[in-house]
């Protein structure tokens, strides 16, 4: 039990003391409880609080109930005496740690004996206020005591927010990457992270696919644009699962048509063979697509192989596009095909052997470049893949 004597001063001195009109509203506003088993020294602090414009002031004479008081109401300072039957102050902070998962014990001590301020510093307490009271080092050690605990739940508030962001950046980065290396190939999006300013660059030997699905027209009275545009979702979504497997590269979609591309940027001895495949499969996928839907859709497909340059367009959106001779003559294989077959360049045709079945069909006028030659790859072998 205490037994010092308690001082109450007629008028609250205001030397030394920092003014009410100084404080930061944060720091009036912040949360006090006064715990001390002595009901004198309780009205003492709390009066002195309020008269320093303190307004959530709360006390107890129960050292029993600090913990649960403090689960409850998070407060930003506690007064707490450490000399009181039953629990003292001590076994009181010890109590604190298991609330305060942060290890920040907002604590300012109360005590007359010298050896108990370093113990209680020790134990955790941030300061402490000697008995009997001073008005002034009572309010200026709580003004200090709180300043830096509002700034210490400030900068945690500040860590929690930035932590938030940075994993938001992070999940949203990874979205992005996600979406580079889905769109371009693996190399062009390694490159794009590396430096965004690439290149044009030119590849020989790439097989181009184009593919238009045709009788959406036939369509559109009837089914309306939600209807198509979910339809031609689920075509062309299968088709992606086919150059994948195939080894190829999904380039864009335009409307109804669908491009791929084998040999860019990186090379490959069989291009021409894996994009006849693909075509077929394709075909073979629609016409799955028909008997599950009842539809009527056809594909027609052209494929050609040559010289094309590839590159990165855009500022905000990043494309990686294809153009030249090979993309040219591929939309003239499609453009000048029959819906639901496909049909290949000379230059493709040379490249293909034994699994496939071609059928010759001429030479296509092209006006000014003294037409090209076409073939249908009518299908494979019983052998082939």
């Amino acid at each position: 039990m205490n037994a010092e004597p308690v001082v109450f001063p007629a008028v609250f001195p205001a030397v030394g003391a920092p003014a009410s009109a100084t404080i930061h509203d944060g720091v009036l506003d912040a949360k006090i409880l006064i715990v001390d088993d002595k009901p004198a020294n309780v009205k003492l602090l709390d009066v002195i609080l309020r008269s320093a414009g303190y307004a959530n002031v709360t006390s107890t004479l129960d050292s029993n109930v600090v913990c649960g008081l403090h689960a409850k109401n998070c407060y930003d300072l506690i007064l707490l005496d450490l000399q009181m039957p039953g629990k003292d102050g001590f076994q009181v902070m010890e109590d604190l740690k298991q609330v305060e998962k942060g290890g920040y014990l907002p604590v300012l001590v109360i005590t007359a004996q010298p050896d108990h301020k370093l113990r209680a510093l020790k134990a955790g307490a941030k300061d402490f206020i000697g008995k009997p009271f001073d008005v002034a080092e009572v309010l200026t050690r709580v003004h200090n005591m709180l300043e830096v605990r509002l700034l210490h739940a400030a900068l945690r508030r500040k860590n929690d927010e930035l932590k938030k962001l940075f994993e938001q950046v992070v999940a949203e980065r990874q979205v992005s990457e996600r979406l580079a290396l889905h769109v371009p190939p693996d190399s062009i999006a390694g490159r794009l992270q590396a430096r965004p300013d690439v290149t044009p660059e030119s590849f020989e030997n790439v097989t181009v696919l184009i593919a238009d699905i045709t009788g959406f027209t036939d369509l559109a009275p009837s089914a309306g644009p939600e209807r198509l545009a979910i339809l031609l979702d689920e075509i062309f979504t299968s088709f992606d699962y086919l150059v994948r497997e195939r080894g190829l590269r999904k380039i864009k979609t335009l409307g109804n048509s669908y491009m791929a591309a084998c040999g860019v940027p990186i090379s490959s001895t069989d291009c021409a063979m894996q994009s006849a495949h693909l075509a077929l499969d394709m075909v073979i996928a629609l016409d799955r697509f028909n008997e599950r839907t009842d539809h009527t859709l056809q594909v027609r497909i052209g494929i050609a192989t040559g010289a094309v340059v590839g590159a990165v367009i855009g500022k905000r959106m990043y494309v990686y596009d294809l153009w030249g001779d090979a993309v040219n003559t591929a939309s003239l294989m499609e453009s000048h095909g029959v819906a639901g077959r496909v049909q290949v360049s000379e230059s493709t045709r040379q490249l293909l052997d034994a699994p496939f079945v071609l059928e010759k069909r001429g030479v296509l006028e092209t006006g000014g470049t003294g037409g090209v030659m076409s073939w249908f790859v009518t299908g494979r072998t019983h052998t082939s893949a």
